[in-house]
């Protein structure tokens, strides 16, 4: 009966030692430190603004001094808009956010690409995605609703309680395809 004992502990503390070593393993492939965990659209009524949200998440430990730098394209045209991010070591993710954007067409695919670089400078990892949103800009006020750090109602937008007022938001955005 002890040597059954025996084996019945040697099988557990085998098992126990494959799951360690299992957990050990490298995530991510060779040359992968992040992934794209989620990207959306980001609306926000009271202030009437859209912006682009993108998270990563970290598949190795994140070194001193590296930067994630995101090139947004421009849904009013032109210049990509570059958004450059510090990512702190023992943060679980990172989030990058745009610029308050013009011009965003519902269904309609947006260019995004993040570089990962050290700090030297160096590019570590190259990421790129599309982003679609749900919701066209139109829907928001040209004005925002709200001002102040009490949320006073903006006076601009006095006679026009759906926010939207004669020349609408002053951009003039490009013909989508």
């Amino acid at each position: 009966m002890p040597e059954r004992s025996f084996l019945r502990i040697a099988y557990a503390v085998s098992a126990l030692a494959l799951i360690g070593l299992a957990g050990c393993r490298e995530s991510g492939g060779e040359g992968e430190y992040f992934e794209l965990s989620g990207r959306l659209f980001v609306f926000n009524y009271r202030v009437a603004t859209v912006r682009y949200l993108v998270t990563l998440r970290p598949l190795k430990p994140v070194g001193d001094g590296e930067v994630a730098v995101a090139r947004f394209e421009n849904p009013a045209g032109g210049e990509p808009i570059v958004v450059r991010q510090k990512i702190w070591p023992m943060s679980e993710k990172v989030t990058i956010e745009s610029p308050p954007l013009e011009c965003v067409v519902k269904d309609l695919p947006y260019k995004v690409s993040i570089l990962i670089e050290d700090k030297k400078g160096t590019a570590m990892q190259a990421l790129e995605t599309t982003m679609v949103s749900s919701q066209d800009q139109s829907v928001l006020p040209d004005k925002p609703l709200a001002v102040g750090p009490f949320y006073d109602p903006n006076p601009e937008l006095k006679g026009h309680p759906d926010g939207h007022v004669p020349g609408g938001r002053g951009v003039r955005c490009p013909a989508s395809a």
